[in-house]
């Protein structure tokens, strides 16, 4: 059995950051307070995922590390599955893969493909293929192979987490995948709710509905954060969700919430792809949270005293969480939350 700690985990380099080197402080200190995982967002500017993992991979011993979440669009399925089996061996078995649909309007722009469902299940079901290692012929939405093959596969292949906030994509994760990690600022009923729709289709699939594993994702803003801190942890990235048409009302009709505010957002002119990459662009995000009822961030955050946190943590893990991501406050700022949270235990 694992340390009560084992089922919270923390992002390395949160949203943008101008040094990936501290994704290396984030690991280690993630491991040192006890935590279960440490993951890793994939961004191409300075967060390129299979890199940032291998360096956690040789920094650390014990925590589970999580491509989560990795572009699985514009990569072969051989690049995939060889990711995973080289991560396997570099981190002792350590690795989980987790991959999602991506921002669809940035893709198209940037000349990618533009996944959909069946994307993300071919996808998975082909790297678990790969790392059994079977040869194989395909042609489907992923394209045309006539014959790939991963010549060393894994002795242990990596689990596959799928993101995802809508039914579709939460009945996938509980059908094909290993796990689902939910969206950020889901209330805790939300996640009650997420987690039967996965737990339900993992039956209807046959599958042990207590192996797929649900992770839900918690953003945190103690209050010994600075007044800037808090902006960029909490308001601003509320903003990059909420202002992003598809998301936002994904995430807003998750939680059972009236989108009537994600009018006021899009009146204001701030409707559209949901990105922040400058700090102009972040200060103005953060200010624009007035524009959202505060229950949106007292329901879907943890914003308050280190108890207060800690408090949320437990409430996310009676909703029906079997891990508990904390976003936007980093690890080394995370020991007087988690000893809180093993106070209340």
């Amino acid at each position: 059995m694992g340390s009560p700690t084992d089922i919270l985990s923390a992002y390395a380099l949160p949203g943008r950051s101008p040094d990936s080197r501290l994704a290396i402080t984030h690991a280690i200190e993630a491991e040192r307070i006890g935590l279960g995982s440490i993951w890793v967002s994939e961004r191409w500017e300075g967060k390129e995922g299979g890199v940032l993992c291998g360096a956690i991979s040789q920094v650390t011993k014990r925590i589970r590390i999580v491509a989560g979440l990795i572009h699985f669009t514009g990569r072969h399925p051989l690049a995939i599955a060889g990711l995973g089996a080289t991560m396997q061996r570099l981190s002792g078995n350590r690795f989980v893969m987790g991959i999602g649909r991506s921002n669809p309007i940035r893709l198209k722009r940037q000349g990618f493909p533009v996944f959909n469902l069946a994307h993300l299940r071919d996808s998975a079901l082909l790297a678990r293929r790969l790392w059994a290692g079977e040869t194989i012929a395909y042609d489907g939405v992923l394209g045309k192979f006539d014959e790939i093959a991963l010549l060393q596969p894994p002795e242990t292949p990596p689990p596959l987490v799928l993101g995802a906030v809508g039914p579709k994509g939460l009945a996938l994760g509980g059908e094909v995948f290993d796990g689902v990690v939910l969206h950020p600022f889901l209330t805790a009923e939300a996640v009650t709710r997420s987690a039967k729709i996965i737990r339900d289709a993992a039956v209807e699939a046959g599958r042990d509905p207590g192996a797929v594993k649900v992770t839900a994702c918690l953003v945190m803003g103690p209050d010994f954060l600075t007044e800037a801190e808090l902006a960029s942890a909490v308001y601003a990235r509320a903003m990059t969700y909420f202002r992003g048409a598809a998301l936002g009302s994904g995430i807003v009709e998750a939680n059972g919430w009236d989108p009537a505010p994600l009018e006021r957002v899009a009146a204001a002119g701030l409707a559209g792809e949901p990105r922040a990459d400058s700090p102009e662009e972040m200060k103005r995000f953060a200010d624009a949270v007035a524009l959202l009822p505060p229950e949106w961030i007292a329901e879907g955050a943890a914003v308050g005293s280190v108890e207060h946190c800690a408090r949320r943590l437990h409430d996310f893990r009676r909703a029906g969480a079997d891990e508990i991501l904390i976003h936007g406050t980093t690890p080394e700022r995370l020991d007087s939350v988690v000893q809180a949270y093993l106070a209340m235990a």
